[in-house]
């Protein structure tokens, strides 16, 4: 290949061939948590950064970042969280920053959810890779970490 600014066939079938293999395998884990739980990707995210990330609590722009969401996004899905239970809006006194708690209620569908997300994730990926895919799989997130 003499421009190295462009794929060869082979290149842009195994760039393909990832892209497709982890959308389906997303999408299948989602498609379990979703039917089993109720929960959307996004209601997941949002209570799973929650409590992984700030133990029920986070300023609505920290878990913004977390997700990679903008703020507008995350509000309109907050906005909807809430009306359903599952989390709480709350002003900080300090600044004019918000902190997103968890319910309780919030807090017994995300458990309710763990165990069916980790059966899913199990099934439809960690059971399909031998020893030496999930070496490879180590391998390759380390190398492509971000410097």
């Amino acid at each position: 290949m003499d421009n190295m600014n462009e794929l060869n066939e082979e290149e842009m079938r195994i760039w393909n061939m990832w892209k497709g293999s982890y959308k389906r395998i997303f999408g299948r884990v989602v498609k379990d948590m979703s039917e089993q739980t109720g929960l959307s990707e996004g209601d997941f995210g949002v209570l799973d950064r929650l409590v992984q990330f700030g133990e029920g609590k986070l300023r609505q722009q920290e878990l913004a970042d977390s997700m990679d969401w903008d703020k507008s996004r995350l509000s309109h899905h907050l906005t909807r969280m809430e009306k359903r239970g599952l989390v709480q809006r709350k002003p900080l006194d300090t600044d004019r920053g918000v902190q997103i708690n968890i319910t309780p209620a919030g807090r017994s569908v995300l458990d309710e959810a763990l165990p069916v997300v980790s059966t899913a994730i199990r099934k439809h990926f960690l059971a399909l890779l031998t020893e030496q895919d999930m070496k490879s799989i180590i391998a390759l997130a380390e190398r492509t970490k971000a410097p």
